[in-house]
Parts: structure tokens; C-alpha cells; sequence
């Protein structure tokens, strides 16, 4: 029942894009020549508008989707029934909230800007708008585990999440260097505090890649460590190992 419910909010919203896009057409009465090399100089609404629309861009491609990658990534060696559905509930709920964010971002767009798609940034952006609901909606219709089709899906999950990730940090750069272009306004703080954020999440995933083997690795040396020498034997094993007179 929750399924079929979210499916239906996801079609109502895919939906909606493609009707505001029309409206927005429609009621425009001048059309201004859109130039990569035009500078803007916006008024205070919009430009509060530019801000918002980048804020949520951030959070929901530039931050949590990043986040649900490395939670679920929790959940590859976890052997606890329920911490394991927590880490899924967690993904799950990130993942979702990314998506809305990303909707209303997009939609507040086509609205409020004038979008002739002739960027790279627009062009990308539609384009993620688009795929950022295969992985959601693969999510819903996920097959058990031990089914035959769980390796294929776990592969396409996968694939697709990581690439809408990092497309989507690919066009956040994108669209900061577009703000400045169109504004002349200095983004360079921004562009390190995101490259500053994007690194440490590099790390972590790269991290927790090996995170297992250390713990592994200190086991293994830890019980080396214990282990008696032939120097340190007890006196009963070196009578065991002594050579019969």
C-alpha cells in the first residue's frame, strides 16, 4: 500500500514538471535573448530565488545523496537483523528527501527562470531531474534477498545511484561557475567549501572501503602478538619439544 502511494506521488510530480514548463511558456510575454556571456544583474527576488534554488540543489544532490551512499554501505558486513534495517530505513529516507528537494528546486526553476536549455548546466539538470527517479522507484520495487534478480538490481541500484550522484556534483560546479559568469559575483567560496565537503565524503566512502580489513588486520595481529615464542614456552613445552636424551 506505502509503495503504490509514493509511486503515485512520484508520478503526479514527474507529471507536473512538463505542465508548469507549459504554463511558464504561456504566460511569458517577453522573451529575453539567453547568452552565456550576458551578465545579469537580477533583482533582490530572484536573486534570492538563484540562492534557494542552489541551497537545495546542494542539500539534496551535493549532500544527502552522497550520505545515503556511505549509510548504506554500513550495511555490507552487518550481521545484526535490526541495526540492518535501520541503516535501510535511513538510505531509504535521505534518498526520498533528495528527491523532493530536487523536484521542488526543479519546478521553482522552470517557474520563476528562463530556461531555453541552451547550457550545459539546464541540460544536465533536466537530464538528472529525470534520472534521479530510476534509482528511487528500483528502490520500491526491490526484490528479496536470495532472489534471482536481486544481483541484477543491486548492480542497476548501484550504477545509477552513484552516477546521478556524481553528475549532480559535476553540475553543482557547473552552476556556480554559470552564477558567476551571469553575475560577475565571486563564487570561489563556495567552490572551496564544496570541494572542501566533497572530499571528505570521498574519503569516508574510500575509508570505509578498508575499514574491514583493519579491523581484520589488528585481529590477526593481535592474536599474533599472544602467541607464545619458542623463547617464551612454558617450562611443560619445552620438556614436550626437548629432544629425548
Amino acid at each position: 500500500m506505502i509503495q503504490k502511494v509514493i509511486l503515485h506521488v512520484a508520478i503526479f510530480i514527474v507529471v507536473l514538471l512538463p505542465v508548469a514548463t507549459a504554463t511558464q511558456l504561456h504566460t511569458k510575454k517577453t522573451i529575453h535573448e539567453c547568452s552565456d556571456h550576458k551578465v545579469l544583474e537580477p533583482s533582490p527576488k530572484l536573486s534570492f530565488q538563484i540562492v534557494l534554488h542552489g541551497i537545495l540543489l546542494w542539500t539534496s544532490m551535493g549532500f544527502l545523496m552522497p550520505i545515503a551512499i556511505l549509510v548504506i554501505r554500513m550495511s555490507n558486513k552487518e550481521q545484526n537483523g535490526r541495526r540492518l534495517k535501520m541503516i535501510v530505513y535511513t538510505h531509504a529516507f535521505l534518498q526520498i528527501l533528495s528527491v523532493l528537494l530536487v523536484a521542488v528546486a526543479t519546478i521553482m526553476s522552470v517557474i520563476n527562470f528562463e530556461n531555453f536549455f541552451d547550457n550545459t548546466h539546464q541540460r544536465l539538470g533536466l537530464a538528472l531531474y529525470v534520472a534521479i527517479w530510476l534509482p528511487f522507484i528500483a528502490g520500491i520495487f526491490r526484490p528479496d534477498r536470495g532472489s534471482k534478480n536481486r544481483g541484477v538490481w543491486y548492480a542497476f541500484h548501484w550504477l545509477i545511484g552513484v552516477t546521478v550522484t556524481l553528475l549532480g556534483i559535476v553540475n553543482l560546479y557547473i552552476g556556480l561557475q554559470a552564477y558567476n559568469t551571469k553575475t560577475m559575483k565571486n563564487t570561489s567560496v563556495w567552490n572551496w567549501l564544496f570541494s572542501i565537503e566533497v572530499g571528505v565524503i570521498a574519503f569516508i566512502y574510500l575509508f570505509q572501503e578498508k575499514w574491514q580489513y583493519i579491523k581484520q588486520s589488528g585481529g590477526i595481529l593481535s592474536n599474533e602478538s599472544v602467541r607464545p615464542t619458542d623463547q617464551e614456552a612454558s617450562p611443560t613445552q619445552k620438556k614436550e619439544i626437548s629432544p629425548m636424551a
